[in-house]
């Protein structure tokens, strides 16, 4: 049954609210601060709220540092064993006298250490330090203007469906399955990092956007000057949100350099060209700045020297890294499953117990292994689609694989040392979150090779049937390794004031 658009445009308009939804309960389930350096990252956003730009590996600044003693939560990092079995009440709701002992030690603590974040790239710090300001205004103080901060992730997700939906159906104009999977998947994703304070849910939603200006630079024979200018800005931002998404610029150019010169085309190059320029400099100019930005204050083009060189990694000879073991089976069967599952559900603890299921991490590892090799074979079948939505996925495919190989290079080109994550004993880069740019395409590459194989079964109900099944299996995981959150003393349902 094919919907009418207007009966299509509410149900993502739905599928929008329920991301937003989504969103909303686990974001305000979840105390501060979390094990995914949300310290780290609300110091940067109290910074960039005051416009007081890191220059250098920098000391969490006095703002950051009181909320951290008033509104952290032992709950992530200590089991309830060490406090007799049950948590102490919250610090915020302890006499004036015994709260300001806890300030007394904790500040000075906090400021003297570095924030090894102080490098990331600028972008989400610069949004989320204005919203700040915006809660400012409005009279949020506290604990309910840092929750104010993590619910602009609410907007992010429901915007992604939207985007999502967009680049599938610029692709995919006549199948509804498609833009139906891909909304709903992106909906019910539960990637933990929409519940927290870092720049990782904005990501997905930038290269999204990147990806629906692909989608028509790759499928117009006169692609438009506009079209250019906000893709090559909207990759641009997605590099200055996380370093590890500077692979992507890549692929990009790649797939428009093919549809150029490779391609078969009707007309002249000079427009082609004319359109390969102007992405080229939206592009290259705000990467330009950042880059020469970090050579100036930082010393190097990334500003990740100062960050490697605290957290005590050393670079490898070349000619030791193919000793890795992630060349070995052992090594890649530990690889793939905990970066690909952390890719699809975060990367939280919860009592120092990481917060996940056995059997939904096997299934997300399984399918999503199936899904890169399916798609992979497909690709290389020439008939397998017309030549542009050939191009499109290729680029999805690359997408995705271009920051798994960043990441394999991070993990055997550096000595951990003592460092706890990355280390010597589990020299890997599983952080499913430095992914998370490349989510539209993964969910696109996903619900593509659902539709293929239902079609070459001749089974039309069963690709309802396997999304139906990856949907429940998000959804049930999601609410039985969340549900801890919500008796916590520490979140926003619970929070009360002296």
């Amino acid at each position: 049954m094919k919907l009418s658009e207007q009966k299509l445009r509410w149900a993502i308009a739905g599928l929008c609210l329920l991301a937003a939804i989504r969103v909303f309960v686990f974001a305000a389930a979840f105390p501060f601060f979390n094990n995914v350096d949300e310290q780290a990252h609300v110091d940067l956003v109290v910074k960039y709220a005051h416009a007081k730009l890191p220059r250098s590996i920098e000391p969490f600044a006095s703002d950051a540092a009181l909320c951290f003693a008033v509104y952290s939560t032992p709950e992530y990092f200590v089991k309830p064993e060490q406090y007799g079995g049950q948590y102490p009440p919250p610090n915020w709701l302890l006499p004036r006298e015994q709260l300001q002992k806890v300030l007394d030690d904790e500040i000075p603590f906090w400021e003297s250490r570095l924030n090894h974040e102080s490098g990331e790239p600028p972008l989400y710090y610069a949004l989320a330090g204005g919203w700040m300001n915006v809660g400012h205004i409005v009279g949020l103080r506290g604990l309910p203007l840092l929750y104010w901060v993590r619910f602009l992730n609410i907007g992010l997700a429901a915007a992604l469906v939207w985007i999502g939906f967009a680049a599938t159906r610029s692709t995919f104009p006549n199948n509804q399955f498609l833009q139906l999977g891909v909304a709903i998947l992106l909906a019910v994703w539960p990637q933990s990092a929409f519940y927290s304070i870092q720049g990782d849910a904005l990501s997905p939603l930038c290269f999204g956007i990147a990806f629906l200006g692909l989608t028509k630079l790759v499928q117009s024979e006169r692609p438009g000057i506009v079209v250019a200018v906000w893709t090559g800005l909207a990759i641009a931002a997605t590099c200055l949100i996380k370093t590890s998404n500077l692979p992507l610029p890549l692929v990009a150019i790649g797939a428009i350099a093919w549809k150029i010169f490779l391609s078969p085309r009707n007309g002249s190059l000079r427009p082609r060209l004319i359109t390969l320029g102007v992405f080229l400099l939206s592009l290259a100019v705000p990467l330009g700045i950042w880059l020469a930005w970090n050579h100036h204050n930082f010393g190097d083009l990334t500003a990740t020297k100062s960050k490697i060189e605290l957290l005590g990694w050393i670079r490898k000879p070349f000619s030791e890294w193919w000793s890795h073991p992630i060349f070995t089976l052992n090594g890649i069967t530990e690889f793939w499953p905990g970066l690909i599952a952390s890719f699809w559900r975060g990367e939280f603890v919860w009592h120092l117990q990481r917060m996940a299921s056995t059997a939904a991490d096997a299934f997300y590892a399984v399918s999503s292994a199936i899904i890169i090799l399916a798609t992979g074979v497909l690709l290389l079948r020439r008939r397998s689609n017309p030549g542009d939505q050939r191009l499109i996925l290729a680029v999805a495919l690359l997408s995705f694989l271009s920051i798994v190989a960043f990441l394999v290079v991070l993990s055997i080109s550096f000595d951990f040392g003592q460092c706890p994550y990355p280390s010597r004993e589990h020299p890997y880069f599983t952080s499913g979150r430095l992914l998370d740019a490349a989510a539209i395409p993964f969910f696109l590459l996903f619900v593509y090779a659902i539709d293929r194989f239902s079609g070459w079964t001749k089974q039309q109900w069963l690709r309802w049937t396997l999304l139906s099944v990856t949907v429940l299996v998000a959804v049930v995981s999601q609410l039985e390794v969340n549900a801890p959150a919500f008796s916590s003393r520490y979140n926003f349902f619970q929070h009360q004031t002296p």
